[in-house]
């Protein structure tokens, strides 16, 4: 069986009946929960391969769950707008269980960016396949109150951490989720115009904070830092485009301080497992070399993803060879276990890839 057969298994194999995506089956930390960032980029794998019927039920799951909030959202923008300090444990949750309920817990919970790509993947599946999901109006129009009040705040990154930045990654994948909002024309006259305005916001302050001196994207505002999740801000966000020179930048910098051999750190100060190489951002560097039209570069890092898949075919999250900090891998095996097999996230931007350049089951 074909990796990209394999993984369109393995994610429809482990879809829960709600239609949510497990972020990993096994995982200890992970195990009965489901992010909206992993699963939006899940869906989008499976949307490009013709899993229509999945990517629907992830996205009425996504918009059920969102606006089962709606009236949380609306009490923390009216309280926000009446100056009131609103903490970050009181935000939404960045996860929820398979049955869309709060987990309980402890997690790193307030990371806006899962919203914003949500919106975006949903955009992408309706636009490929020509027809709405049923039902997802309130949920859409929630998260988009809920971004459009919320972009400024600070906020844990892609990785769970660093709750006291503003990250640009997070605003790359808001600007894009409040575009598909305002583009999926259900938001009211209202919260369409508040939506354009957040889109300007967030366009104007990362051009004036988010760019270091060399020109490319910065980590967070006020660092020169660069990290993999960067690389969604040029494709498929848009934030910096392929083919401009910031976005152009961005992708060479990433590329010459994290790709090593094939793989992708998340960031040189990276301990997690000892620091190794990520597939899923291996898939998106390859991405954006295939946008730009190096396809012998990105084919290279879709051969790259392929060669870490165990025996059976599962993707991980992350590999133990070439760790940036070999001293720190066990204390997180003693803690959680072995690294996350299979990560669906791995799988479905194995699927990305793999259709960005033209292969197939």
């Amino acid at each position: 069986m074909s990796l990209v057969a394999h993984s369109l298994d393995v994610i429809k194999s482990l879809q829960a009946p709600t239609g949510a995506y497990p972020a990993s089956p096994t995982f200890s930390a992970y195990r009965g929960y489901s992010w909206l960032r992993d699963g939006a980029f899940i869906a989008e794998g499976v949307s490009r391969h013709g899993d229509v019927a999945g990517a629907d039920a992830f996205h009425a799951w996504c918009a059920r769950v969102v606006g089962d909030r709606a009236g949380q959202v609306d009490a923390l923008v009216s309280r926000a707008e009446r100056g009131e300090v609103v903490s970050a444990a009181e935000m939404l949750p960045t996860r929820f269980t398979l049955d869309g309920v709060d987990g309980d817990d402890d997690w790193w919970d307030f990371q806006l960016d899962g919203y914003g790509t949500w919106l975006w993947a949903l955009r992408e599946h309706v636009v490929r396949h020509g027809g709405a999901v049923a039902g997802v109006e309130k949920g859409v129009r929630t998260a988009a109150r809920y971004l459009t009040a919320f972009w400024q705040v600070p906020c844990y990154d892609w990785w769970e951490e660093h709750v006291e930045h503003r990250h640009v990654a997070t605003l790359g994948s808001i600007h894009a989720g409040l575009r598909a909002a305002i583009a999926l024309g259900v938001l009211s006259a209202t919260e369409s115009a508040a939506a354009a305005e957040a889109v300007e916001g967030i366009a104007g302050l990362v051009e004036r904070e988010g760019l270091a001196q060399e020109g490319h994207l910065r980590k967070w505002l006020g660092s020169d830092a660069v990290d993999g999740s960067l690389l969604a801000c040029v494709e498929p966000f848009g934030l910096y485009p392929a083919g401009h020179p910031v976005g152009e930048a961005t992708v060479a910098e990433v590329e010459r301080q994290l790709a090593r051999d094939g793989g992708v750190y998340r960031y040189l100060d990276d301990t997690f497992y000892g620091g190794g190489r990520w597939v899923l951002l291996a898939g998106f560097l390859g991405w954006n070399h295939a946008r730009a039209g190096r396809r012998d570069e990105a084919v290279r890092y879709l051969e790259w993803m392929a060669a870490q898949a165990t025996p059976e075919g599962d993707l991980p999250e992350q590999v133990p060879g070439l760790l940036l900090a070999p001293d720190r891998r066990q204390e997180w095996l003693d803690r959680w276990g072995p690294v996350a097999t299979p990560l669906l996230w791995s799988h479905g931007m194995y699927l990305i890839l793999a259709d960005e350049l033209g292969v197939t089951a």
